[in-house]
């Protein structure tokens, strides 16, 4: 099922705390910060599934990103998000672990800025991938070190919140360390902070 501009998705504050709702496209236009997921899908050989935005995509379309990235239904718990839009977009089953919450803002043209308090999630495929071609151009499988030279080398093709997260989700499956929250700043100016769940909330932590 293809989320319309008109889909509702759950309005945020900084810490994550729900505090309203509103159509997608609205939290678009107004660079409100919502709730999202993104899912980041390898295979038993370590290669990661990315996929290409269908060219109907109301932003970033063609563009090339992780596996899945959308929006839970207002109170729809991020996992069971994951989980349901795995299948809508690939028909795909997989095992998935939250390590991180992203939150940023970055332009992704045409007058419309994505503003996402983003539950990141790394999975284990425990199917292949069959894509809707309403949601989805393209897929492939690529080991790590090609996403890597791919990302410096052309960054223009993928989604801003792949270039910010990427890094990031290799970090945690290679080292299994979960640092305190801290802030990436990419060349292209877009800017994230990665929040951890055990990081003291009475501690400040970048905007």
């Amino acid at each position: 099922m293809n989320q319309s501009p008109n889909t509702l998705v759950e309005c945020v504050d900084a810490q994550g705390n729900a505090v309203g709702m509103a159509p997608k496209m609205d939290v678009h236009l107004d660079a409100t910060l919502h709730r999202a997921i993104s899912v980041f899908v390898f295979d038993e050989e370590g290669r990661e599934l990315l996929q290409q935005r269908a060219l109907s995509k109301y932003h970033a379309p063609g563009l090339w990103s992780n596996t899945v990235c959308s929006h839970p239904y207002p109170g729809e718990a991020p996992e069971a998000a994951a989980l349901r839009r795995l299948q809508e977009e690939l028909d795909m089953t997989a095992e998935l672990c939250e390590v991180f919450v992203m939150r940023y803002r970055a332009d992704v043209g045409a007058g419309l800025v994505e503003h996402e308090y983003d539950h990141v999630f790394v999975a284990r495929a425990l199917s292949s991938p069959n894509p809707n071609p309403e949601e989805v151009q393209a897929v492939k499988w690529m080991d790590k070190q090609s996403v890597k030279n791919a990302l410096l080398t052309n960054p223009e093709i993928f989604t801003p919140w792949f270039r910010l997260a990427h890094n990031e989700v290799l970090n945690c499956l290679e080292t299994n360390k979960q640092e305190r929250a801290k802030m990436l700043l990419t060349p292209k100016g877009d800017h994230a902070a990665f929040l951890y769940s055990h990081a003291d909330a009475s501690e400040s932590v970048p905007a």
